[in-house]
């Protein structure tokens, strides 16, 4: 079942948009939001490796240089 915001759908239908135009305008935007926060759960992800790795790569140069 495809998710749908209610708001975006209940605006174009204030508008004049038709019940079909305006229910896959919403749908649209719902998979858009979808996609938007699992990007950013990835890049979240990624910025804990790359931390780690800074960590890790510091702790090892101050270990052969002192």
């Amino acid at each position: 079942m495809t998710m749908m915001l209610t708001e975006v759908y209940d605006a174009l239908k204030d508008v004049g948009a038709n019940e079909k135009k305006a229910r896959r305008a919403a749908e649209a935007l719902a998979d858009y939001q979808r996609d938007i926060s699992d990007l950013r759960g990835d890049t979240r992800v990624l910025k804990w490796i790359a931390g780690t790795n800074l960590a890790f790569t510091m702790a090892i140069l101050w270990r052969v240089f002192m």
